[in-house]
């Protein structure tokens, strides 16, 4: 029987996730599971996509739709529930059910990366869905944070604060880019925030993986900061809806 899973979201065609699955279904011999790629022009036309596509099994959710994609379902996991953003949704018998993966990936993966014998304060930019995934995997990880959003309603300080004490981003040897700027196809673009505060002994995390180096981590890296894309977690990210979809 046709099985039909695929990824939703503003802008998809930069996914590496349709080859991921391909790729995957192949090697398994699952000749009749296929990846697709719905862009949403608008969180409500996912209705019409899951009454139009036949045999529609499992979705991820990437920007901008985490957290409202929410209000469509029939029930949230409760770790996403406690988080506010869901990126895997699981049909089954009719009805719609949202996780995350996005902060065990995040977690599994920073958690392996940073050394065991340093104390980190973490400065996480943005503060939407995916953000709210990190928070979560800070706060198991018994990581100080703060949020920096271009509103002081919804982070704990503004980029505009940032540059008047610069001095915040010295002290945080943990940055952690949850926005969209620099990912494909707008690479010219990186958050408003002085570089020259990092230096030898940051740890600079981007969650974008295409491409694998943004121009937020080669400003970073310029600086002798240790960086990472986001390339592993959505690896990670991908077993775990894969696991979710077949459970």
């Amino acid at each position: 029987m046709e099985k039909v899973f695929g990824l939703i979201g503003q802008t998809v065609s930069h996914s590496f996730s349709k080859a991921y699955f391909d790729e995957k279904f192949f090697r398994e011999g699952l000749r009749d599971y296929h990846y697709e790629l719905f862009p949403l022009n608008n969180i409500k036309e996912i209705e019409t996509l899951i009454k139009e596509t036949k045999g529609l099994t499992g979705l991820n959710v990437t920007l901008p739709y985490k957290e409202q994609v929410i209000q469509f379902l029939d029930e949230v996991d409760p770790v996403a529930k406690k988080i506010g953003a869901v990126n895997v949704i699981k049909f089954k018998d009719g009805k719609r059910k949202g996780f995350n993966t996005d902060s065990d990936a995040f977690y599994e993966t920073l958690e392996k990366w940073l050394p065991k014998e340093k104390t980190f304060k973490g400065l996480v930019l943005g503060s939407g869905g995916s953000s709210k995934a990190v928070q979560e995997a800070l706060k198991k990880l018994k990581i100080e944070y703060k949020i920096v959003s271009r509103e002081k309603s919804t982070g704990n300080i503004t980029y505009q604060d940032l540059e008047k004490n610069p001095k915040i981003i010295a002290e945080s040897l943990l940055l952690i880019n949850t926005t969209p700027l620099g990912m494909h196809p707008n690479t010219d673009t990186m958050p408003p925030i002085t570089y020259d505060m990092i230096g030898a002994d940051h740890y600079v995390y981007d969650l974008i993986y295409n491409p694998a180096r943004t121009l937020f981590l080669q400003k970073a890296e310029m600086r002798g900061a240790l960086i990472k894309n986001g390339l592993e977690m959505l690896h990670v990210q991908a077993e775990k809806s894969w696991n979710i979809w077949n459970n």
